[in-house]
Formats: C-alpha cells, sequence, structure tokens
C-alpha cells in the first residue's frame, strides 16, 4: 500500500527536485534497514517490522516512479509542448511547426469520434507510442525514450488502422500538449497528416496475436450485432464494433467490466487447464493438467505459458495486468509446492506492478480490479459462510456473497466514474456470471479454431454468441428496470459517504436475516430489530440529504421555482445555462463552466439526468472545463461546439471526454435551427459558416442563439462574442425578453445590438471577486438604461427565468440554497446589483419599445 501511494503522489508532481526526492528515499531506505536489522536481532515482527517494510517500499516506490517519468519532462518533445501551450494561436496562413520523429508503437490504434461540419462527423485516431528519435526542423537529432500520444484526423486515418504494437515508424507532426483525455502518460501529442513510414515490422509475437485478434472478428461476423461486438470485447479485448447503446447498458448496470476482457477472463482459462485455485496443488485437483496427468512443474510452465501469451492476445490493460502478477506468483508457488495463499499473492503482484509500471497507481482500472478481487478473496468467504448458516443454498450464497463482496469496495469508486449507485448490479451481475465462463471458454476456442479452421470458427462462434447474447440481455433489461440507478455526489465528498452508507448496509444487512440459534442460545431477536431499524432510518436519511430527490428538494428548498424557463448557473467565473424540455428531468445545457463538481451541482439542483445536447459555445476554458460535471451520471445525447478549434488544446480535451463518454460532437452554423419539444427551439445566429474570425478569435466564434421557449418567450445567449461579431447580428435577432449578456458583462458591447433587442432581463455571468472586473459598471448602468433588471450571478447565486408568456416574465434566484422572488422592474432598480442576497420584488413593466 505504501507502494501505491507514493507512486500515485510522485505522479502528480510538478517537474523538479528528483534530487531531494532521492535523497529522501535514500534516507527512509537507511532507516527502514536499520529497522529490520534491529527487529530481526530482537526476534521481534511487530511494528518495527512493519515500520522497515512501509519505508523500504515507499523508498523503491519513489525511485521506480522518478526512472519512469523521468521521460516526461525532458527532451525536445516536452519542451516543444510546453512551448506550444503557451504560444498565441496560430494564423490560418501560418504553417505549422513539423518535427520529423521515429517511435514505437505501443499499443492498438482507438477511434474517437470528434467534431464534424455539416457534411457529418469525422473520425480522430489516437495511438500510444514511445518517441525514439526526434528531428527539430533545424536539423538537430535527438535520441530520446519519451511517451507520446499520436492523433490523425479524418480520412488520413486509414493507414493507420491496421498497426500493431511494436511496430517501428517514421512520421511528420506538429507537436502540441499532452491532453488528459487522450492520454495521461504522455509528455506530447503529436498531430500526424499523412501515412505513416514504416521502419520495421512488428515483433512476431504481435503478428500471432494480431492474426488471431483479427480472425475473432471475422470468425463472429455472422453473429447478431450485439454478440458481433461483444464477443472480441469479451474475449480479447476489442470493443471497435460494440454499439453505443448496448456499453451504455452495461454502465449503468454496473457490468461494463464484461464489455472488455479483464482479469476474471484469465482465471477462467487457467481454470480450464489447472482447475480451482485452492485446489491445483492437491491431489484433488482438476483441468486439463491433471486430465493428461502433468506434473506439478509442468502444469505451472504450462500455466505460464498461457499467462504471458493471454497478455500479449488481449493487451496488457490493468485488469489484465493485475491477474497475470497474481497468477504468475501462484504458479510459482505451484512449481515449488508451497501452498498458494491468494491474497498475499494479490498483494505481491499489485507492489511488483506498480514498481514496475507506476502509472497503474493512478489507473481507475486497476484500482477497480485490486478491489474487486479483494472482495471476492476477504469479504467473500465469511458473507458466504454467513448466508450458509441461515440456510441459503450453498452454491447461491457462495455466488451472491461474491458478487456483493466485489460491489461493496468497488462502490466508493465507481461512484466518482459513474455519478450513480446502480441498485440493479448485483442482480445482474449474478445473472450475468452465469455466462461468463461458457463465452469465455467458447470464444477463445473461436479464437484458436479460426487460424486452423475458419469454417469450424464460424460453426462455433454460433454458440458463442449465446452466452454473450444473454450477457447484452441482462445489461440492456437492467437498464430499462425504473429506478435502477441512484444518483450521487461526485468528487471526495461522494467517495466517503458512499463508503459510509457501503458499511452501514454490511453491519446491518446480516441482521435482517434470519438464522439458527447456536448452541450458545438463541438470537435476541429485539435487539437485532432495533439496531437494523435505527441503520436503516439513518440511511434514509442520510441517503434523503445526499441525494436530494427532485421532489423533496423542490418541496424543501422552493427551487427550481414551477414553470422555470432557463436557469443560469452560478458557477463561478464562466458560463453554464440551463434550458428545460417537457420530458422531466431533462434539459438542454448551454456550455459547462469552468469547474465540473459546480456543474454537476446545478443539474442535480434543478434534478437534471439526461441532456439531449451539450452546446459549448467556444472552447475557453471557463466554459468547457465543466464538461465532465455534465456528463457524470447523466444521459448525454450529443456534444455540439463552434466551428473554430481555439484553445486547441481545450478542443481536445472536450473531444477526448465525449470520446470517453461515447457521446457524438458536432459542430453548430448559422442557419441551424432546433427544437428539443413542443416547448424549447432556437436558431443558430452566428458564426456563419467558413467566415473569417476577427481576433479575439475565441471569442467571435462564440455560438450565438435565438431561443423561443413556450409562451412565446425570446432569448438571446451571445457566448463571449466582442463587439466586431456582436455588430453582425443586427437584424437578424430583433427584439427579446432575456438577453445573456456577452463576455460576462464586460465593458466591449456593441450598444446598437443591444438597443435593438432591448431586453427585460439582462443576466450575467460572472464570479464572485474576479480579476476581469466583471461585470463592468457602465455595462450594468447601459443596460438599465435600457429598460433591462440586471440580475448577476456572483450576487443573485443561481438566477431562474420564469412565466408562461412574456407579460408574466419574471426571476427567482437561488442563493445559499434559498431563493427569492423578482420581477422585471424599472430599470433603476436591479436588486442584483444593489444587493448580496437578491432580495426584492417588483412591479413588472415592459421596456419602452
Amino acid at each position: 500500500m505504501s507502494a501505491w501511494v507514493v507512486a500515485a503522489a510522485l505522479l502528480g508532481r510538478a517537474p523538479g527536485h528528483d534530487a531531494v526526492l532521492l535523497g529522501l528515499a535514500g534516507v527512509a531506505a537507511l532507516a527502514g534497514v536499520v529497522l529490520l536489522a534491529r527487529s530481526r536481532a530482537l526476534r521481534r515482527h511487530g511494528a518495527a517490522a512493519t515500520l522497515a517494510a512501509v519505508l523500504l517500499t515507499g523508498a523503491t516506490a519513489t525511485a521506480a516512479t522518478l526512472l519512469q517519468t523521468a521521460d516526461l519532462h525532458r527532451g525536445p518533445l516536452p519542451e516543444l509542448a510546453r512551448v506550444a501551450e503557451h504560444a498565441p494561436p496560430r494564423a490560418a496562413d501560418e504553417p505549422a511547426r513539423v518535427v520529423e520523429v521515429e517511435l514505437t508503437v505501443a499499443g492498438d490504434p482507438k477511434s474517437h469520434a470528434s467534431r464534424g461540419g455539416t457534411t457529418g462527423g469525422q473520425t480522430v485516431l489516437t495511438v500510444d507510442a514511445v518517441a525514439d528519435r526526434v528531428t527539430v526542423p533545424d536539423g538537430r537529432v535527438t535520441r530520446t525514450r519519451t511517451p507520446v500520444t499520436v492523433m490523425v484526423r479524418g480520412q488520413e486515418a486509414g493507414p493507420w488502422q491496421g498497426l500493431l504494437p511494436s511496430a517501428r515508424l517514421a512520421v511528420e507532426a506538429e507537436v502540441r500538449p499532452a491532453g488528459e483525455g487522450y492520454d495521461t502518460e504522455s509528455a506530447a501529442l503529436l498531430v500526424v497528416r499523412g501515412a505513416p513510414r514504416q521502419l520495421s515490422p512488428p515483433s512476431l509475437p504481435q503478428r500471432i496475436a494480431g492474426r488471431l485478434r483479427e480472425g475473432l472478428r471475422t470468425a463472429s461476423d455472422g453473429l447478431p450485432p450485439d454478440a458481433r461486438g461483444l464477443l472480441p470485447g469479451l474475449v480479447v479485448g476489442d470493443t471497435s464494433r460494440l454499439p453505443g447503446d448496448l456499453v451504455d447498458a452495461f454502465r449503468a448496470t454496473d457490468l461494463v467490466h464484461l464489455v472488455a476482457v479483464s482479469g476474471a477472463n484469465l482465471a477462467i482459462v487457467l481454470g480450464a487447464l489447472l482447475g480451482a485455485p485452492g485446489q491445483a496443488g492437491t491431489p484433488e485437483r482438476r483441468g486439463l493438467a491433471a486430465l493428461l496427468g502433468l506434473s506439478l512443474r509442468v502444469s505451472a510452465l504450462l500455466g505460464t505459458a498461457l499467462t504471458l501469451a493471454f497478455v500479449t492476445i488481449c493487451r496488457p490493460e490493468p485488469s489484465v495486468l493485475r491477474a497475470a502478477g497474481t497468477a504468475l506468483i501462484g504458479m510459482l508457488a505451484l512449481a515449488t509446492g508451497r501452498p498458494r495463499q491468494a491474497v498475499p499473492a494479490l498483494a505481491g503482484a499489485v507492489l511488483v506492478l506498480v514498481l514496475l509500471d507506476p502509472y497503474l497507481a493512478r489507473s481507475f482500472g486497476f484500482l477497480l480490479s485490486v478491489l474487486a478481487t479483494a472482495g471476492l478473496l476477504i469479504l467473500g468467504p465469511h458473507w458466504a459462510e454467513a448466508l450458509r448458516s441461515r440456510r441459503w443454498p450453498h452454491h447461491l450464497a457462495g455466488a451472491l456473497a461474491a458478487t456483493a463482496g466485489a460491489q461493496a469496495l468497488c462502490a466508493p469508486v465507481t461512484v466518482v466514474l459513474s455519478g450513480h449507485i446502480s441498485l440493479v448490479a448485483i442482480p445482474c451481475n449474478l445473472l450475468a456470471e452465469l455466462a461468463v465462463a461458457p463465452a469465455t471458454l467458447l470464444g477463445f476456442g473461436v479464437l484458436v479454431l479460426q487460424p486452423l479452421s475458419p469454417a469450424l470458427a464460424r460453426l462455433l462462434a454460433e454458440p458463442a454468441g449465446v452466452p454473450v447474447g444473454w450477457l447484452a440481455l441482462v445489461a440492456r433489461r437492467g437498464a430499462e428496470l425504473p429506478g435502477g440507478q441512484l444518483s450521487w455526489p461526485g468528487g471526495w465528498f461522494g467517495v466517503v459517504t458512499a463508503t459510509l452508507v457501503t458499511l452501514a448496509v454490511c453491519w446491518a444487512a446480516p441482521l435482517l436475516l434470519p438464522r439458527r440459534a447456536d448452541s450458545g442460545g438463541r438470537v435476541r431477536a429485539r435487539v437485532r430489530w432495533v439496531r437494523a431499524l435505527v441503520t436503516g432510518t439513518l440511511l434514509v436519511v442520510l441517503l434523503a440529504v445526499l441525494v436530494r430527490p427532485p421532489l423533496l428538494a423542490r418541496i424543501a428548498t422552493g427551487w427550481p421555482p414551477p414553470g422555470w424557463r432557463i436557469v443560469m448557473c452560478d458557477i463561478g467565473q464562466g458560463d453554464m445555462l440551463v434550458l428545460p424540455v417537457d420530458t422531466p428531468g431533462s434539459a438542454v445545457v448551454v456550455d459547462a463552466g469552468p469547474d465540473p463538481n459546480a456543474a454537476d451541482r446545478c443539474l442535480r439542483d434543478l434534478g437534471i439526468t439526461t441532456v439531449p445536447l451539450l452546446l459549448v459555445t467556444h472552447f475557453h476554458a471557463d466554459h468547457v472545463e465543466g464538461v465532465p460535471g455534465v456528463l457524470r451520471g447523466r444521459r448525454v445525447g450529443a456534444i455540439e461546439g463552434t466551428t473554430l478549434d481555439d484553445p486547441p488544446g481545450e478542443a481536445a480535451r472536450v473531444s477526448s471526454w465525449a470520446a470517453g463518454a461515447g457521446v457524438p460532437l458536432l459542430r453548430a452554423g448559422r442557419g441551424e435551427r432546433r427544437s428539443a419539444g413542443p416547448g424549447l427551439s432556437w436558431d443558430v445566429v452566428w458564426p456563419d459558416a467558413g467566415a473569417a474570425v476577427e481576433a479575439p478569435g475565441a471569442n467571435n466564434a462564440s455560438v450565438a442563439l435565438l431561443v423561443t421557449v413556450a409562451g412565446g418567450v425570446r432569448m438571446a445567449l451571445l457566448g463571449d462574442l466582442e463587439p466586431p461579431a456582436q455588430s453582425a447580428l443586427l437584424g437578424r435577432v430583433g427584439r427579446v425578453d432575456v438577453l445573456k449578456v456577452a463576455h460576462h458583462g464586460s465593458a466591449h458591447q456593441d450598444w446598437d445590438l443591444a438597443g435593438a433587442l432591448r431586453p427585460r432581463l439582462a443576466l450575467i455571468s460572472c464570479g464572485e471577486g474576479n480579476s476581469y472586473g466583471h461585470p463592468s459598471p457602465r455595462t450594468v448602468d447601459r443596460l438599465r438604461g435600457l429598460g433591462a433588471t440586471v440580475l448577476r450571478t456572483d450576487r443573485s447565486g443561481d438566477i431562474a427565468v420564469t412565466g408562461d408568456s412574456p407579460a408574466t416574465l419574471g426571476a427567482a434566484v437561488h442563493p445559499q440554497g434559498a431563493h427569492e422572488a423578482h420581477k422585471p422592474g424599472s430599470h433603476g432598480a436591479d436588486e442584483s446589483a444593489d444587493s448580496h442576497t437578491g432580495r426584492g420584488s417588483h412591479t413588472p413593466r415592459a421596456p419602452p419599445r
């Protein structure tokens, strides 16, 4: 554990101070050696020996992590990436600065959906690689070992699709900063144009693995769509043909570990060869090796070879590496005749893997794999015995305890990733377990048969498709169950509360199960039921406070107000607006602000669980960094952005977040007209397709909308448009009832446009005490002079516009969990500008037209 914590902490550090860290590691190692020697001399193996182990493993992890991450910060590519990150946007006619790179492919190509123009989306393909040799424009050549991510756009991705790990290539690329969404292990993002030049082919093992993977895809071509995509994913981790809605169903039911190959599949394959882990070294052992009469050492050698082949074919994914490490330690114990102990083997595998690859310390996949395995090994047996003592059937008790143990330890992590707790996860996992082993073994049979006899492989694929189809059916039906997901807060708060709830459930659940009286006497039923009742009541209260169901939250806080038409979220210095559609819990979101947690909080307060469209007006961080918060635990139909990828780093991050969530990316342009039910429609009035964008480019490329909601209320949402772009909207928009003031109410406004719009309500999104001086007092005064009531998030909190028509237009604010009503009033009365609480009401008056 100490090695894991140290590696995870060091991976997040800024570059530099390596010598100091190595010095501290040396001191810790020396102290550990002294403590270890002292404990041995005294023949005591208590706290001193434990502390020595912690110091020694922590020191070793420090050295290993510094060694592994050194290439992230040295050499020409990291330096060029840092320069590109702070460089001004490149002009359209300015050529890109290209470097020549020789690299070794480190992973399979991955396709992502990207922003497309009016003709549709395009493909973005990324490949993990290690740069071996770099030639910069001035001719200097540097040999290096820099991890990079290669990105290829559009039709140029074709020649890259079939690349295999270990192939060496030469490419010409533009160096950009590495986006976290693509690869946190990369020092730079290489944007490549054109086909690669191969310097050497992949290694023989990788070529064999590639043929086997391709053969499995070919053999499964005749299966139904779900099975055709799921069988290669389950067997070898090839998820390229999985339907997006099927992946969503697996996520909703916490079955996503079955979408791609995992450590459980290796355990199944090894079990077929060696038998159950607890019996592999005993006379009662089973499996193919025992059937053939092979010795333990030969069986261990075959198990080792099978494990290495599995990792090569299925790729070194975190869960596969965890299972392989545990299996190899088990093979060593089997070959030497020592008893296999699963928990020490798991701990040893984790230690070795983190030292060899410190990046695993920050891998959620690795963490979930370790936690699930620990739940199976530690909690599972105890819970199974408890169930059996209560007359549960033997096999059902074992399966239920194993599933519940894994779910219990994984729950605090899954809430961070998904933003929900699945109430159907345990029954769905139990039903899925019936098919996992048959699907895995039949799938590997297809894999092995395909090179020998394609006809037989296709024949075997048919029965393999049956259990795989069952898995898809369980996921889809489970995802369709009403109330199957419980929304949950994100971040550390969500982790801690999920942990507390899990512990309470683990403590209280056995109390509700009848059991036989033991030899010591009868169970005190009254005490048991009192404890269970108290625990259940506390859980209900805790869940009500944390989850805040929309109906309960509205009763308790009055938010959101009835008949709300738009909400401007208080997310700090940035923009985020929410437009409800007719379906309860559904809304269109415009921008996401700078903070994922703030974005998630605003949507949770409004009870929004479905977002048909997230529209990003432009790619500045104060509009897009909150995108993960919108995606957290919600169904998002699509993300639509502007036509200019500026700044490119933020645009790449949005692209990667969308790709990770399986959400398509689109471009918005003038002339687009959309609706989301009868009560919400909008027209894109800017930017013009192909129009030149004046500096500042990103602001003036903002998507501007004319929105119409129920009752004919018209709203103009102007993003961060500056005066040159605002002036182009004259004559396109006309008068409106509500104006989202451009660029957080800055002093740079086109007052001819403002005079033509003449809004009754002007909404400004800005952060309290921001360093930009937003909003400008001059802007606020001139908006008042036009007859508008000005409301600001820095003083009012969340702002909701209400009313069934322009005549009944009103507003409500939500500061610190409370709200007060407002009516558009005289231009001289702007309570949000004059009061930090937003209290007060006004007689509605239409501004002069």
